[in-house]
């Protein structure tokens, strides 16, 4: 029977050298929750934060097919850690599990220029406004489905204030593109940068980003970046991250 951990410590050996840092937030109590499949003497385990799931340990169905009570959403992004646990994915959902390849960047905390990443900020055209995310820009970015990813994983802007991290851009008072903290995790963020449609192509996820990974320098914490397509890991690459490896998920339609 597959139950939520409550200390998870004693499952941390199923997670071991795991780099995600989904999985860390959850771990680490900040973010998310931890599943086993049995809470006596586990061997196969979850971790689930947004629309994220890794998977660890020993691949079994009954885990792979558990929707927490919580999960409203009908997609789902699941993460695989060997291609045994793709295999059981793909066997649960068949058609509705569609097969994708994410890029993962290294993590260098020393690797930034901050004189750099500076000058790609100051480029910001004088008719836009940038500001770190604040209340008032919260509840905008929940009002809007092309932005709500940017706080979607806060409760309530308490919890963003004290956890989460964020800039916007506006226009005439309108939010047109931000970066902030997907999730939390001891001593770092994952980075979500998201842009009005109307306004892409015009540098303004390049600006947000640079803007946002110098708070994160000055706050001494690293902006982690996992690319969800080969376009965000170009942007990455011209922020200063480097290219690490490309891993498989699954994106799940119909997620029940």
């Amino acid at each position: 029977m597959v139950k939520k951990v409550e200390n998870t410590k004693y499952v941390e050996h199923i997670f071991n050298d795991c780099e995600d840092t989904i999985v860390w937030s959850c771990l680490q109590g900040v973010m998310g929750e931890i599943y086993v499949e049995n809470d006596k003497n586990p061997t196969s385990s979850m971790a689930i934060l947004g629309d994220f799931i890794f998977f660890a340990g020993e691949p079994k169905e009954e885990i792979v097919l558990y929707k927490p009570e919580r999960c409203k959403q009908d997609f789902i992004i699941m993460v695989p850690t060997n291609d045994s646990w793709g295999e059981c994915i793909e066997q649960c959902y068949k058609d509705k599990a569609k097969k994708v390849c994410r890029y993962a960047t290294k993590k260098e905390p020393n690797i930034f220029d901050k004189k750099k990443l500076e000058q790609i900020v100051d480029t910001l055209p004088q008719d836009y406004e940038m500001k770190l995310i604040d209340e008032d820009i919260y509840y905008k970015c929940r009002e809007q489905n092309w932005c709500k990813d940017l706080v979607s994983q806060y409760e309530d802007y308490n919890f963003y204030y004290n956890y989460g991290l964020g800039v916007a851009i506006l226009k005439d008072g309108e939010l047109v593109s931000g970066a902030s903290s997907y999730s939390r995790y001891e001593g770092g963020i994952e980075i979500e940068i998201d842009t009005n449609e109307k306004y892409r192509r015009k540098g303004l996820a390049y600006i947000c980003g640079a803007k946002l990974i110098l708070e994160c320098l000055k706050r001494n914490l690293y902006p982690s970046w996992d690319a969800q397509n080969k376009w965000s890991l170009a942007l990455a690459e011209k922020l200063g991250y480097h290219y690490s490896h490309t891993y498989n998920a699954y994106e799940i339609w119909g997620y029940l």
